[in-house]
């Protein structure tokens, strides 16, 4: 590999290539010993492009969710099914996975300033800042950033731009979509917040069940479909949807009740 050869925002891939080996290694533990990381799909990420793909995602810690999404892309695309099992699957690792965040969150500190270098697409939050809620204009910048980290490669999203379950999808994803048209996979992860700090650095609790389905692509008709429709079928690929708070029937009360008792200490 040629040391000096650098990805389209200017990062060299030889210093990523060892930040990611670096940081998988110590971060491993965190889904596969100390928490038992349950995939499903894993098989999805070996039939789609290998880039102009969209992952879009619920959102549940700032970090720990990117870096379990790490873990299993490069273990699926390693031959692993639903499984990162031994971590030398990172040593020649997927080196143009990319996710969007926060700009003012990749800055705080030297851990996200080091995260932001392995792959993120800092943007400024048009409806957020310093804790404040904000009315600002999209930066025509940040949409061509995700375009070109679109085009290089895969790019992580968590639409709702927020860590608090159920709440609205902003249409600046589905606008992404109808601009760029990549395939759009979905994702639906839980447990981290149970296992983890806000941040998803400190662990909080151990012999926790986290889980991550890994669903078929959306059929999305670019051209035609409406910002609201995309929006809506984001909301349900995710399981954020309103209708997702409904009445649960008994059969899954008890399925539920299973699942939370393989995630009690």
């Amino acid at each position: 590999m040629n040391i000096f050869k650098r990805n389209p925002f200017g990062h060299n891939l030889f210093i990523k290539k060892w930040l990611i080996r670096i940081l998988g290694f110590l971060s491993h533990t965190r889904f596969n010993r100390f928490n038992k990381l349950k995939i499903e799909g894993s098989d999805v990420l070996r039939s789609i492009p290998k880039n102009n793909v969209l992952f879009v995602s619920n959102h549940q810690t700032y970090f720990a969710d990117v870096v379990a999404m790490f873990h299993v892309f490069n273990a699926s695309l390693s031959g692993r099914d639903d499984s990162i099992k031994y971590v030398t699957y990172l040593w020649q690792p997927k080196l143009n996975i990319y996710y969007i965040a926060a700009k003012e969150t990749m800055k705080d500190g030297l851990f996200p300033r080091i995260l932001a270098y392995v792959g993120s697409v800092s943007i400024d939050r048009t409806w957020r800042s310093k804790g404040e809620d904000v009315n600002r204009q999209v930066k025509m910048s940040d949409v061509s950033k995700i375009g070109i980290a679109l085009n290089d490669g895969w790019v992580i999203t968590f639409p709702q731009g927020t860590t608090t379950p159920f709440k609205p999808i902003r249409k600046g994803t589905a606008h992404i979509i109808k601009k760029y048209k990549p395939t759009v996979v979905p994702i639906v992860i839980d447990g981290f917040r149970r296992s983890f700090d806000k941040k998803g650095i400190r662990i909080k609790k151990r012999n926790i069940l986290q889980s991550m389905e890994i669903k078929q692509p959306l059929e999305i008709d670019y051209e035609n479909e409406s910002i609201d429709s995309i929006v809506e079928k984001l909301e349900y690929a995710i399981e954020q949807h309103p209708s997702f708070l409904k009445v649960l029937s008994q059969e899954e009360i008890i399925q539920l009740e299973k699942n939370n008792k393989k995630r009690e200490w």
